[in-house]
């Protein structure tokens, strides 16, 4: 019951941050568009917030795509397996998805340190704040994907990506 409250956490947080970094982008090439086109010329900084705001979009989305196998997928060769071929496959892409992504923690990490030392051009940002979304996009997905292979042994998943429909209120 915890486990299952925990997975649903993670699940929120990251939706959270997907969410306002989504609408900060909104805002931010809306404040783009119009200032182009009904003033002489647009906020400097508007350019540097866009990137930043992909930047956490895609950290904080990579475990959501990991989740509902919205991201790059060979379903093909799954597909034509058994049903007990295609568990173990699914296990071990998920156990190779853990392992690369806890192998670049690390250096992430190291990168993230590196931009303490840093402020963005524009916002005056420390830049560590920036570079931690390589960070906790690995992170994101290291546990998602550690997650995906914990359902598959507890026999709470096929290891195919999870029906996020029922989620919708």
């Amino acid at each position: 019951m915890l486990s299952a409250r925990l997975y649903a956490l993670l699940i929120s947080i990251c939706r959270i941050g997907t969410g306002t970094a989504f609408c900060v982008l909104i805002a931010t090439v809306l404040i783009q568009v119009f200032s182009r086109t009904f003033l002489t010329s647009s906020p400097v900084w508007t350019e540097e917030l866009t990137r930043h705001s992909l930047l956490f979009l895609a950290a904080f989305g990579a475990g959501l795509s990991f989740r509902n196998g919205e991201m790059v997928n060979v379903d093909m060769v799954c597909e034509m397996q058994s049903p007990r071929v295609q568990r173990i496959l699914m296990f071990v892409a998920a156990a190779l998805t853990a392992i690369f992504a806890l192998m670049l923690l690390s250096p992430a990490w190291m990168f993230v340190s590196i931009g303490s030392l840093q402020t963005s051009p524009t916002l005056g940002v420390r830049m560590d704040f920036i570079h931690a979304t390589a960070f906790i996009l690995l992170a994101v997905l290291a546990l998602f994907a550690v997650l995906r292979m914990i359902r598959i042994i507890t026999g709470k998943s096929d290891g195919k990506p999870e029906d996020t429909s029922k989620d919708l209120p």
